[in-house]
């Protein structure tokens, strides 16, 4: 040992007092300025009770979330709330309860929400959706799950462009019958005149 007053050994090295009580401060000020930070760029976020996930359970709905572009994030509710009013999402604040999981859709809001229940579904998980946050509102369970249950964006513009095509489709049918009308007709009057 050094000899120093302030210096205490932790775990493998020596560090002053006022650096050990200096890193959290400053770990959880960025943790409340990065979990500000992707609450501002979410279109979603749903809040989960992860209580009784095992490690390999969480580690699973991770990967499928990320496949989806999607992130789950454990957070200390405290941070959380401090961040969601550095984010000026205060409805973040009321779904913030007991062991909290953080489901955080960048893109489309439906992809997030459907992900996370076919997910649940399929592997049988022990994870509550207890609230959400859409547009600075307060989503319900219920409403989470409604959200859930609709086509997704790419689903929705690809009926849109169907509707849209259908008509088009119709009248190149009408107009080619009946150019193929027209045209049978000129070729039998064109046979008959040759036989004549």
């Amino acid at each position: 040992m050094d000899g120093s007053a302030g210096a205490r050994v932790f775990g493998c090295g020596f560090f002053h007092s006022s650096e050990v009580r200096a890193v959290p401060t400053e770990a959880k000020r960025e943790a409340v300025a990065d979990l500000a930070e992707r609450l501002r760029r979410a279109s979603i976020v749903i809040a989960t009770d992860f209580s009784g996930l095992t490690v390999n359970e969480m580690t699973g709905l991770r990967r499928v979330l990320r496949e989806q572009g999607v992130e789950y994030k454990v957070v200390k509710n405290r941070i959380a709330a401090i961040a969601a009013g550095a984010s000026g999402i205060e409805a973040f604040r009321s779904v913030l309860e007991g062991s909290t999981g953080v489901v955080i859709g960048y893109g489309d809001p439906v992809t997030a929400a459907k992900t996370l229940t076919e997910h649940l579904r399929q592997a049988r998980v022990d994870l509550r959706v207890r609230k959400g946050v859409m547009d600075a509102a307060l989503l319900t369970e219920a409403q989470v799950a409604a959200l859930a249950a609709l086509p997704g964006k790419d689903q929705l513009l690809a009926q849109l462009l169907g509707q849209m095509n259908a008509p088009i489709a119709g009248l190149v049918n009408v107009l080619s019958g009946t150019m193929r009308g027209l045209a049978i007709v000129l070729q039998r009057r064109a046979e008959q005149l040759g036989a004549a």
